[in-house]
């Protein structure tokens, strides 16, 4: 696990507006049930983890609470990145009964939510923990929560592909077509964004060596069957410097996976890391 204890500025900006947009959807004009409770009552809670799992979204979690009410105190027994077992007790609160009441939906929807990624990404990382492949994160995430899934992803083990469609050339077979064919769209990738990381798109042997011809940094393997895999691993290794990287993708199941990772790629892509994600059974409870 890889607890992402240094948060970038750009991340805590994202956790911030996160936050604030899952309280305006949720409380709206304002928390009606809360308001029954006499608003100087004081409350005890503890969030309950009903499963095994990874724990990520620690940070997401506070920000629901200093937005509500700063003087709420959350007294936190695991750390971001660990892993928990069933029925443990992941923090302990105090504050204001309305503020822990009207928080505790939205603070949960994130730790559950990126608990559950994490918790997907170890389950992966273990699966191929014998070989040296990276597993990378796609684009499959929650509108809007791009940056939470992707610290997730990195909290539970794996890593991060491209964040989105600015910051690395992903050129397929869409854009193949559009350009001319691939060595026209590596080249013209060069001349507009020099620095940026170019990666492209191939379905079978053919199209494998007109990228490497090209110049691409790394070439994905589209649905490769497995000894296609394995024989584009062996002819990338003859090949003179600098040797492209090698990225599978398509069909990644949990039978497969270890398969593929043993054919000696650099890179998985899987988009159920992020995209078919079980969120983490919790529960809040007052306490005496």
């Amino acid at each position: 696990m890889q607890p992402q204890d240094n948060l970038s500025s750009d991340l805590t900006e994202t956790i911030q507006t996160n936050v604030r947009h899952a309280l305006e959807e949720d409380i709206g004009s304002g928390d009606i049930t809360a308001s029954l409770i006499p608003a100087d009552q004081i409350a005890k809670g503890r969030i309950l983890c009903r499963e095994s799992a990874i724990i990520a979204g620690r940070p997401w979690f506070d920000e629901v609470f200093r937005q509500i009410d700063p003087s709420v105190t959350l007294n936190w027994q695991v750390k971001e990145g660990e892993q928990v077992k069933a029925d443990q007790v992941l923090v302990y609160m105090e504050g204001s009964a309305r503020s822990l009441l009207t928080g505790e939906r939205a603070a949960m929807n994130f730790l559950q939510t990126l608990s559950g990624t994490a918790t997907r990404c170890y389950y992966y990382v273990n699966l191929v923990k014998e070989t040296d492949v990276r597993l990378l994160d796609t684009r499959k995430t929650l509108p809007g929560l791009r940056l939470a899934q992707k610290y997730a992803v990195k909290t539970g083990g794996c890593h991060n592909h491209r964040i989105g469609l600015y910051d690395a050339f992903l050129i397929k077979e869409n854009h193949i077509a559009a350009c001319g064919g691939i060595e026209q769209a590596v080249n013209t990738a060069r001349e507009i964004a020099p620095g940026k990381p170019v990666e492209i798109e191939v379905e079978n042997m053919e199209e494998f060596q007109l990228a490497r011809s090209a110049g691409a940094d790394i070439i994905m393997l589209d649905n490769f069957p497995l000894e296609t895999l394995r024989e584009t691993v062996e002819l990338n290794k003859t090949l003179p410097s600098p040797q492209p990287k090698l990225e599978a993708s398509g069909g990644i199941t949990d039978e497969r996976l270890p398969v593929i990772a043993a054919t000696g790629v650099d890179f998985i892509s899987i988009g159920t890391l992020t995209k078919d994600i079980q969120s983490i059974d919790l529960s809040m409870r007052l306490v005496d």
